[in-house]
């Protein structure tokens, strides 16, 4: 008690030292209605968790948020929280974001949990980066980052480099016990690591073309494993020792604290991407070529079985001066090789090693990566909460799809946004579809900003599924938000 009001005071302190002050507060109230299993795709996928699959869903968020300022050290604090209070959700109550961000200069240590996109396109219109893509809740965790390009110094601005090391841990143990306990594998107090370096070769102020390039890897470790109905002998303590967190950090093979399959790949569940981006950004518009490749363990990290596998390409154009198309994304995603169809690790008899069968987002072990029910990934691969028989498994990954998104802002008080998206679907290779499941899944949205109403925003949209995979869905959603800004500044 003393100490949580140690920190109150602290942080009390803090802020009243600040050299300027700005206090956000967003109030949200959201509700769908439809027809069908389901709640359309798009009306649950890219919203960070804040959805649900029922095609009826209502509830209230409020989010407060800080940015503070002290001129003398260059030091700045950013600090939200944020609950969401719901019907048919999945807690009828939870906090959706708790952090601080504390920056100097390039660099910015951030503590808690906190909603975070991709690094490339309209996190409004893609379908979703393939390693975290903002479609599940986020992960509480501390990290140190470089959230803007740092350019290298004797390089004049063309050349630049940004990142992040993070670690952290998942909070849906409890649910998962509630909701996959007694049919499927599930887990506790599982660890988060996360770590990413992307290059920027070019200069803005002196040419608009830049090109970018990096990866990012994220492993989940340690915690307790559990086999469905907790029979005993099955379930397995994950080892936490500091050696395991720099396992973490440069990915290797398990000692025999851990199991075979850990012990002859990489210890823990390791996934993670290539990233590439190419831009031309002048004053008139943005046009950007983007690339994601994804790979599970070391299969496929050099892209040992083809280079136009696992991968997501999109197209971005962004222009300036045009307020009826303002953005527009165009994206092919291609899951469905999986690297090949056949896995053999190497043994004395036979030392071939094939590691194909990459069966992305799932895992023996520790189920998958999945937060909450939903793909921390791409929402193009089925998510487990979709499961009627309620396992904890991906029962699509091998996907192809097609994907178009475009917005405007026609008049200053009127916006839209509409998203297309069809995908093929092959199941997995464990758990093959018998016959190809075809899907299409739509968004229109029309969003009004009354000039009499300051603050307010009214967004109101009509989503569908139409297909094999989630059947026939149909539904509306009205969401009404109002945002206050407090500016407090000293003299």
């Amino acid at each position: 008690m003393k100490t949580r009001l140690y920190i109150t005071l602290l942080f009390t302190v803090v802020l009243c030292s600040a050299k300027a002050q700005t206090i956000t507060e967003r109030v949200e109230l959201t509700g769908n209605y439809g027809s069908g299993s389901y709640a359309p795709m798009w009306h649950m996928a890219g919203r960070q968790g804040v959805a649900s699959r029922e095609n009826t869903m209502a509830y209230l968020r409020n989010d407060l948020g800080g940015k503070h300022f002290f001129s003398k050290s260059g030091i700045g604090l950013d600090w939200g929280v944020d609950f969401v209070a719901g019907y048919n959700m999945t807690f009828p109550v939870f906090v959706q974001q708790a952090y601080i961000d504390m920056s100097w200069k390039v660099l910015r240590l951030s503590v808690g949990q906190k909603e975070r996109w991709g690094e490339h396109g309209n996190h409004r219109l893609t379908t979703g980066a393939l390693t975290e893509s903002g479609n599940a809740r986020p992960i509480p965790q501390v990290r140190i980052d470089m959230p803007e390009y740092w350019n290298i110094p004797g390089c004049k601005g063309f050349f630049g480099l940004k990142g992040h090391i993070a670690y952290g841990i998942f909070t849906d143990g409890g649910w998962q016990e509630r909701y996959f306990a007694e049919t499927s594998v599930h887990t506790k107090n599982v660890l988060y690591h996360s770590k990413e370096l992307l290059l920027r070769f070019g200069n803005e102020k002196a040419f608009p073309l830049t090109a970018e390039m990096g990866i990012q890897m994220v492993t989940q470790f340690g915690g307790k494993c559990y086999n469905s109905m907790n029979k005993p002998g099955n379930n397995h303590n994950n080892p936490t020792r500091f050696k395991d967190f720099m396992l973490a950090l440069i990915p290797l093979k398990g000692d025999d604290a851990y199991d075979g399959s850990d012990q002859a790949n990489v210890a823990g569940n390791v996934l993670g991407s290539w990233k590439g981006a190419i831009t031309w950004n002048d004053k008139n518009w943005l046009l950007q070529l983007y690339y994601d490749h994804v790979f599970e363990d070391h299969s496929q990290m050099f892209w040992e079985y083809g280079l136009w596998t696992e991968q997501l390409v999109g197209i971005q154009l962004q222009l300036k001066r045009f307020r009826w198309i303002e953005n527009v994304t165009l994206e092919y995603f291609n899951l469905k090789d999986q690297s090949g169809p056949i896995y053999h690790d190497s043994t004395e008899k036979i030392p071939d090693q094939i590691s194909c069968i990459d069966n992305n987002y799932n895992h023996a072990r520790y189920a998958g990566w999945f937060n909450y029910g939903m793909m921390i990934g791409t929402p193009l691969c089925t998510a487990p909460i979709y499961n009627s028989d309620k396992l904890q498994i991906c029962y699509n990954n091998r996907v192809e799809a097609f994907h178009f998104g475009i917005e405007g802002t026609p008049l200053e008080w009127l916006g839209y946004r509409m998203l297309f998206t069809h995908s093929n679907n092959w199941g997995t290779y464990r758990h093959p579809f018998t016959e190809i499941k075809h899907d299409t899944s739509g968004l229109v949205e029309l969003t009004f900003k009354p000039k009499a109403f300051k603050g307010w925003n009214i967004a109101a949209s009509f989503a569908f599924d139409k297909g094999d995979l989630y059947g026939d869905n149909y539904g509306g959603m009205l969401s009404i938000k109002k945002e206050f800004v407090f500016n407090l500044k000293k003299k």
